[in-house]
């Protein structure tokens, strides 16, 4: 009989990838694969793990085949109906945190919320806020919903696009959104995990500005006076995602670097000069 041993031998697999199927078929540690490598495996097991080794082979994100992406610290169900969570997306929760700072019981917003995992974080460190998270996926706000359910956050979401999806009151202390930002023509779309991602949360099918410039023109209605917007953006973006809030009515505008020293997240305060 097969042990894990053996299956390791035979796989294509990294062996992180590896572990991670295991873990998720048997439903154990990795410590756990690790002291029992040698044991038989019931065969239904071993050919459970061939069916999602051949989807990991295949290209697909192991987020999608786990069902789950861990983001700041806090595990999320993803779906291919979500843009998978990223690192570099805590910069804009971390942004939005400190604006918040000093703020009692603040109202935030969150626009295109995909898996809900930018205004969840936001609600589980600030519980005094009042969040909401809009998008104009309902699939994508049946996972959101189910985050906040598990984790246990406090976010009102609405269906629809934009701003178009909110009742009709404003007052946000804080906007964030990480909208669709590549443009349509870059290559990148056609590789790696990106094939598997829904395109709407990834380009506007154009230049890749048309949302960041969108949620910048319309922020002004919907923001308490010294209201912050902070936008996530492409890596080399920055500079034209300035001009665009500069021009729409946003002061003390700042891009901030990631962990890579590449300016990721842009954002400002409205009507400031």
């Amino acid at each position: 009989m097969e042990s894990l041993r053996s299956l390791s031998r035979d796989s294509a697999l990294p062996r992180l990838e590896f572990q991670m199927l295991w873990q998720h078929v048997l439903q154990v540690p990795r410590v756990w694969l690790i002291a029992h490598d040698g044991d038989p495996v019931d065969p239904a097991k071993a050919a459970r793990f061939r069916e999602l080794q051949a989807r990991r082979l295949a290209g697909e994100p192991m987020a999608y085949i786990l069902g789950v992406r861990e983001f700041m610290g806090r595990d999320f169900h993803v779906s291919p109906a979500v843009l998978i969570p990223r690192p570099e997306t805590e910069l804009l929760v971390e942004a939005g945190l400190r604006h918040l700072e000093g703020l009692k019981s603040p109202r935030v917003l969150d626009l295109g919320t995909g898996t809900g995992a930018i205004a969840i974080c936001i609600a589980l460190d600030r519980p005094d806020a009042r969040v909401a998270g809009s998008d104009s996926s309902a699939q994508a706000l049946d996972v959101a919903k189910r985050n906040a359910q598990t984790l246990g956050a406090a976010v009102d979401f609405f269906h629809g696009s934009w701003y178009d999806a909110l009742p009709a009151i404003g007052g946000f202390d804080l906007i964030v959104s990480n909208p669709p930002y590549i443009a349509a023509s870059d290559p990148h779309l056609k590789q790696g995990d990106l094939r598997f991602e829904p395109a709407s949360a990834l380009t506007d099918h154009g230049d890749g500005l048309a949302a960041l410039r969108e949620i910048a023109q319309g922020a002004g209605q919907w923001l308490a006076p010294q209201g912050a917007l902070l936008m996530e953006h492409g890596w080399d973006q920055a500079a034209a995602v300035r001009g665009i809030m500069e021009s729409s009515g946003f002061g003390r505008v700042t891009s901030l670097p990631d962990l890579a020293g590449v300016e990721r997240v842009t954002g400002g305060i409205y009507n400031e000069g």
